[in-house]
């Protein structure tokens, strides 16, 4: 159904449209700006009754006329809904077409009777649609999404709508149908049950209550950014800059608007608005009140000036905000979003090279977003694409932060300028502790006030550093233990060991990882030097232990590992679980071992051996450490120990040079992936491999610790033991995995798929091996694409 013919009226009917010339339309249209019922009483005005039927969009729009009759029986004191809808169905009733609305008026006094709480707000929006969920005749969500957007284009084409036509029998019925909901409803309880599922019931001064349990959950908030050191300049401005402040913390929405009764009275107004009974007094009492403010005027229903459903908070991170004026920036973001008056969501967004979404609801999401900055000088691009594209509507009021130079800036102006009635506040800030505020209204910049933060002062008295707060891995992003596919084996070892057959390693950053050698690989012709070797996979981390001595694993019965520590120029044994960390130790001074005497594991114990030696000394596996001497039975524990060194050594050779700091991450002039001055690009077919990278890069991707975001969204998650993860903003390009090694060639895979060097492939694995070549062309290619793509 078509806009104009949904709101169309009609020839003595129960409603009508009308103009208001005291109250100025919305779109530019001030015609026909009122809905009333004829000879009785205005329903809504046009503006505040758009807003209704925006709500109800996603579920379909009810037929007019029911939903009219709905919001006037809403409305407190007199209303009169019986007399026009009889009127109507009276003069509707012609030959064999007879009309009865005493069913329908029955259902519009049990919305009169219902208790206040539930026509108010959004209360009022959850009641419209829990009447009208499932109405027949009703228009669809998407007709209706279509019909919202005519309007916003074409509002003065309305007023043919006022034009009333012809009575139309089917529409009286379509109405009065959707209004006879006695059986769904049968009492006013019903309907609050039925609402109970959308609402929580009301309770006497449910609204203070909320409003200090949020004002005191704030307070905690800014003690706690106080309280840490790396936030501390933060949270010490915003109870200054909340003294201070002036913008609006909320805004007027149209179901709080008066709809009549002693709501609208005020004791100020226009001679015409006054009250009759004003003039009755004598002359002198007369002119005494309206001096003094004291007279009463009747106020009608006007919608508010602006109508703001979402409230953004822009925040710039270019070079030339940072420092203090950054500070101050996300100061004044916190201030607005936790001020104690403010009852809206925020949403905020970092503009760097683009626009990324961010949230400071916590301290550790504050450290983390303080720590972005942009390679750019001025973000006059992200700032036009934000307005362009990622918010075209108009309903959004947006703070733009940033720089006080910046707004000096010629491209930063016009973008500024372009779109001023959307982006409604400015605020300026300088690097002595400046902070102005600026408003858009009707098409000109105001100064509103300046707020003049003694910064000294403030931050005289930082916290001390917790020591807790020495941070192990740093607010980064989250790793998994491990990947899809195998670590490169790092070069730098502690010890190797072989137990039962497997190959354990402890890595020089005191990981436990596990590997395996093998002589199958499924491409002779390109991974030849690999046939043996093999990454590993991580086991244990954060290993205990210093790098002194000699190493022996094993795994007890609970099959947690159990790594034994000998260091001969402390005369100490110890063991360490590395699964809970328990460790003990003993000192053999008094045993007299030779130096020559060797850490080995054998026949389910560890032993000090010593090749050709009669005299063993065994270290239990099980409990705490004890060494106790026995004599060499065992005619075959020299031939193993000579085994299983020969095996060990075979690792010697498998450790690659692995790339852990990464920096400057993007996409190179031959459209190359760029990563710490390397290219990834195939030169051999049917390969992968990094070479120096000899080209510019024009498309850089923005670093948070060890993320790095690209302008589309696609993200390139660094793993320092080794391995990227790519994560496109196309989510119908899976998550790959690739590693980071200088020398050799590459591997690439998902959670399903595998190709490149067998080197990575694990041992037991369920991918589906592919050619290199098609794995690049399905996963790297596009993900370089959507970048590409988006930057055109």
């Amino acid at each position: 159904m078509e806009l104009k013919v949904y709101l169309q009226s009609y020839e003595n009917y129960f409603w009508e449209w009308k103009t208001d010339e005291d109250v100025p339309g919305d779109s530019g249209y001030h015609e026909n700006n009122l809905l009333s019922i004829p000879g009785v009483g205005a329903i809504a005005y046009r503006p505040y009754l758009i807003e209704i039927l925006k709500e109800l969009q996603p579920q379909g729009w009810p037929p007019f006329g029911a939903l009219l009759m709905v919001l006037y029986a809403m409305q407190e004191g007199y209303t009169d809904f019986a007399g026009p809808l009889r009127h109507t169905t009276k003069l509707y009733s012609i030959d064999n077409f007879e009309f009865n609305a005493e069913s329908e008026i029955q259902f519009l006094e049990k919305i009169k009777a219902l208790p206040k709480v539930y026509k108010q707000k959004q209360n009022k929006i959850v009641l419209l649609q829990t009447i009208f969920k499932d109405s027949p005749n009703r228009i669809s969500s998407v007709t209706s999404e279509f019909n919202l957007r005519i309007y916003h284009k074409r509002a003065h084409e309305l007023s043919v709508c006022a034009e009333k036509q012809p009575a139309k029998q089917s529409v009286l019925n379509r109405d009065l149908k959707a209004l006879n909901l006695n059986e769904r409803f049968p009492t006013t309880q019903s309907i609050i049950d039925a609402m109970k599922g959308l609402i929580e019931e009301p309770e006497l001064n449910d609204e203070v209550v909320e409003e200090y349990a949020t004002a005191d959950t704030n307070k905690d908030f800014i003690r706690e950014l106080i309280e840490e050191p790396k936030t501390f300049q933060v949270g010490s401005l915003i109870k200054r800059i909340w003294s201070g402040l002036k913008i609006p913390m909320r805004h007027l929405s149209p179901g709080e608007q008066p709809i009549g009764g002693i709501s609208d009275m005020t004791n100020k107004g226009d001679f015409h608005r006054m009250l009759l009974s004003e003039f009755a007094n004598e002359d002198d009492v007369f002119m005494n009140r309206v001096a003094n403010n004291e007279a009463l005027y009747i106020q009608r229903e006007i919608p508010p000036e602006e109508n703001i459903f979402e409230r953004i908070i822009l925040i710039d991170t270019s070079l030339r905000n940072w420092g203090t004026p950054k500070v101050l920036a996300f100061a004044s973001a916190i201030a607005v979003i936790k001020h104690p008056k403010a009852h809206s969501e925020c949403k905020v967004i970092a503009l760097g090279q683009a626009a990324v979404s961010i949230s400071l609801n916590k301290v550790e999401s504050v450290i983390e977003n303080l720590n972005q900055v942009s390679p750019v000088l001025e973000v006059s691009e992200a700032l036009e694409k934000f307005f362009n594209e990622d918010y075209p509507q108009k309903d959004i009021e947006v703070f733009f932060i940033t720089h006080q130079e910046n707004l000096e800036d010629e491209k930063i102006q016009r973008i500024v300028h372009q779109n001023r009635d959307r982006l409604k506040f400015l605020v300026a800030t300088t690097s002595d502790g400046e902070i102005n505020f600026y408003k858009h209204h009707q098409g000109a910049r105001k100064h509103i006030q300046k707020i003049k933060l003694p910064l000294q002062e403030l931050w005289a008295n930082p916290p001390q550093q917790k020591r807790a707060e020495i941070n192990l891995n740093g607010k980064r992003t989250d790793l998994p233990l491990n990947y899809p596919i195998l670590f490169p084996t790092p070069v730098n070892q502690i010890a190797q060991f072989l137990y039962e057959g497997e190959f354990f390693i402890l890595s020089s950053k005191k990981q436990l990882l596990k590997t395996y050698l093998s002589d199958n690989y499924y491409d002779r012709n390109s991974y030849d030097y690999y046939k043996t070797y093999h990454g590993c996979e991580v086991m244990i981390e954060d290993v205990s232990v210093k790098p002194a001595g000699q190493f022996m694993l094993a795994i007890n019965k609970q099959k947690h590992f159990i790594l034994c520590q000998y260091q001969p120029a402390k005369k100490l044994v110890s063991k360490l679980n590395l699964n809970t960390r328990e460790y003990s130790e003993q000192n053999i001074t008094g045993l007299n071992i030779p130096e020559a005497y060797e850490l080995i594991y054998f026949g389910k114990s560890f032993y000090l051996h010593q090749f050709d030696n009669p005299l063993l000394y065994k270290i239990n596996i099980e409990g705490n450490t004890s060494v106790e001497p026995l004599d060499n039975t065992y005619d075959d524990i020299d031939k193993n120990t000579t085994k299983v060194n020969a095996e060990v050594a075979k690792l010697n050779r498998s450790g690659l040079k692995i790339i852990g700091n990464f920096n400057k991450i993007g996409i190179n002039a031959h459209d190359n992936l760029v990563f710490s001055g390397y290219e990834i690009s195939s030169v051999y077919e049917n390969t992968l491999n990094l070479y120096k990278n000899r080209f510019d890069i024009k498309i850089f991707a923005e670093q948070n610790k060890n993320k790095y975001t690209f302008p589309d969204g696609s993200e390139v998650i660094a793993d320092s033991r080794g391995i990227l993860t790519f994560r496109s903003s196309n989510k119908g390009i899976e998550e790959f995995y690739m590693p980071t090694t200088s020398y050799g060639f590459l591997a690439l895979a998902t959670h399903t798929e595998f190709g490149g060097s067998e080197y990575y492939l694990p041992e037991q694995t369920l991918l589906k091996v592919r050619t290199m070549e098609e794995m690049y062309n399905q996963y790297v290619k596009p993900f370089i694409e959507q970048i590409l793509d988006y930057g055109a």
